[in-house]
């Protein structure tokens, strides 16, 4: 204990020789205004230019296209594969090049892979939505596939394929309506390749997923919830009575109401709002996600359905 109370005394004595560290950027002063100056220069010459991939010394079309069915797992055609790569302004400037060296050379584009592609896409999303939203009316089905083939959906889905720099274009970046199309012929390069049911599943796994973690019902504007919802419970003999169950802070700004819809005596759903008729509009349509089945607590779209599923009306006559 004698040893230990003297190292006690001793530690402090020894802390104030230890060496302590201080870490700092060290950025010095002209580097801020350097960078500064270097941009306004690169602005002054038009901003910075990116060259596309396929300027590069090293670059090999053929390798990358290789490398780009390869990495999706996906059989295509090369031919074919090239094709879905050309958009109509590449084979434009490639004639015009061929015409001053008196050179015929006949390109293929996109636009033929591209239309069939999109059609088999409304076709297929169209099949798949009715199956996993069953309930969901034909309107809010055709909302959700309009959303799914959109050009803002389709881009982004091609851009992240890694298409950008393959895609065989006059101008460089390209814009979202050539990633949009490109992706397209790559539908329908895949369906003259492989067929329908592994197109399908290349729609399936790259399109229809995109709705995971979104709200269906955000997809489908509906302009009257309650004439919809009185309509569909009248055809059932029922009678649906709304009721003012709530409100909070009333003739004031922070005014807050709620409406409960009942039917049979039994409450069917219950919406807030600011005022009396706009909480009635959100029961209504609390009300209609529940008909659908698209309501908050709904099971996850399942996107493990494989070939192509049968529209409703073939479903119906084959169960009667």
């Amino acid at each position: 204990m004698a040893f230990v109370r003297r190292f006690i005394t001793v530690i402090p004595k020894l802390a104030k020789h230890v060496p302590i560290t201080v870490q700092s950027r060290n950025i010095k002063r002209w580097v801020a205004p350097t960078l500064m100056e270097l941009k306004r220069r690169e602005d002054k010459q038009g901003g910075k230019v990116t060259n596309p991939r396929n300027t590069f010394l090293e670059w090999n079309l053929e390798a990358e296209l290789y490398a780009f069915g390869k990495r999706l797992n996906e059989e295509f055609d090369s031919d074919l594969l090239l094709q879905a790569f050309t958009d109509r302004s590449y084979v434009i400037k490639e004639e015009m090049k061929q015409k001053e060296l008196e050179i015929d050379l006949k390109m293929k584009d996109n636009r033929e892979l591209a239309e069939e592609g999109r059609k088999f896409m409304q076709e297929y999303i169209q099949l798949y939505l009715e199956t996993v939203l069953h309930k969901l009316p034909a309107e809010g089905i055709m909302c959700i596939r309009n959303h799914l083939i959109s050009e803002k959906v389709l881009s982004n889905v091609s851009f992240h394929l890694g298409t950008k720099d393959i895609i065989l274009a006059a101008e460089y970046p390209v814009d979202n309506s050539i990633l949009a199309q490109t992706f397209e012929a790559l539908v329908g390069a895949l369906l003259q390749s492989c067929g329908e049911e592994r197109a399908a599943h290349f729609v399936r796994d790259f399109v229809i997923t995109q709705l995971q973690g979104q709200d269906v019902n955000e997809f489908w504007e509906i302009e009257d919830p309650w004439t919809m919802l009185t309509e569909m419970i009248s055809k059932t003999g029922s009678e649906l009575e709304p009721r003012l169950i709530g409100e909070v802070a009333k003739n004031t700004l922070l005014a807050c109401y709620r409406v409960g819809l009942y039917l049979d005596k039994k409450m069917m759903s219950s919406g807030f709002g600011e005022t009396v008729a706009i909480a009635k509009e959100m029961a209504a349509r609390e009300a209609l996600k529940k008909i659908f089945g698209t309501e908050e607590t709904m099971h996850p779209i399942n996107f493990k359905l494989n070939g192509i599923p049968k529209s409703r009306s073939q479903s119906k006559i084959s169960a009667s």
